[in-house]
């Protein structure tokens, strides 16, 4: 593994690119990348990277958003099978029906979606800003995709009327009521934090909901020292490393993402070697799927 290793940041330096890593990859690419994050961290950093090369180690939807930001430069997604089922779960004549039956509703946009989706849609939102997204809107109707879970965790908390697609998380759908009572059981002194793409009943019993950027920031500045997690399993490694001295324990066994873990070292290696696998979007879909993501960072600034 060494030997691969010292390949990659050797081709890394040489091509002059930089490695993305979401919070969900295996732990070598989490140690192995130059910035490691959720959605949100992940989006600014590749407006702005200095790199002319970006690997993406994720799926398929953040690396089309990297591009999307950074029209100009090479972006590898190393997996080339890497997708989202979230993402998958809507198209654009849904989309397109959805908007027909509201006409005068906004269009919100998670992240997680296609650039297609993207590029029909008013602003994008990620997990750790929707609620804010959805507030600074200048309508009261919003249309809300995929994602219903976060859509509906936002819906609870707005005085605005919420229309959901109903895509989902399959992973993030696993958790069930049973299964966090059950680990407050065997872990009695645990504070329980889930992600808001988790189903109500589960985000109910919990006692905090946050993206994994803010789970990160929670559990490294709270008093409490023991965590129960509920989102992929691949954030319970960077909360080890980052705050070697408190617990963190899963909800259960399957909050295991199979398009996550597809990039592995071998894969990164590829791609910068062999430049696998570049993420090219025509350029009409491209400017308009960015004019929402650059409103979000508009948004942002102002909050």
């Amino acid at each position: 593994m060494n030997e691969i290793i010292t390949e990659i940041l050797k081709l890394k330096k040489e091509k002059d690119a930089v490695i993305l890593a979401h919070n969900y990859q295996l732990p070598e690419i989490q140690d192995i990348a130059d910035f490691v994050g959720d959605s949100l961290e992940l989006s600014k950093l590749t407006a702005n990277v200095k790199a002319s090369l970006i690997i993406f180690c994720g799926v398929r939807f953040m690396a089309e958003t990297a591009k999307i930001l950074s029209p100009k430069k090479d972006v590898l997604l190393p997996a080339l099978t890497a997708g989202c089922p979230l993402a998958d779960m809507i198209d654009t004549n849904s989309l397109a029906l959805l908007k027909e039956k509201h006409p005068n509703a906004s269009t919100v946009c998670y992240v997680n979606s296609s650039v297609e989706i993207k590029a029909m849609s008013d602003v994008c939102c990620t997990s750790a800003n929707a609620l804010k997204i959805v507030e600074s809107i200048d309508n009261n109707e919003v249309l809300f995709v995929p994602d219903k879970g976060l859509g509906r965790y936002v819906a609870e908390k707005t005085n605005k009327k919420v229309i959901l697609y109903e895509g989902y998380c399959p992973t993030h759908f696993r958790i069930t009521k049973e299964d966090v009572l059950k680990a407050k059981e065997l872990h009695p002194e645990a504070i329980i934090i889930v992600h808001p793409e988790c189903p109500k009943e589960v985000r109910d019993i919990s006692d905090f909901v946050f993206g994994t950027g803010g789970m990160l920031k929670f559990a490294r500045e709270s008093k409490y020292n023991k965590f129960l997690i509920g989102t992929e399993e691949g954030m319970i490694y960077r909360l080890k490393k980052e705050i070697p001295n408190k617990e963190f324990y899963l909800i259960n066994s399957k909050l295991y993402c199979p398009n996550m873990k597809k990039t592995n070292l071998q894969l990164l290696y590829e791609s910068l070697s062999e430049f696998k696998y570049s993420i090219e979007i025509p350029d009409d879909i491209l400017e308009r799927a960015q004019q929402p993501l650059l409103k979000m960072f508009e948004i942002e600034s102002k909050l």
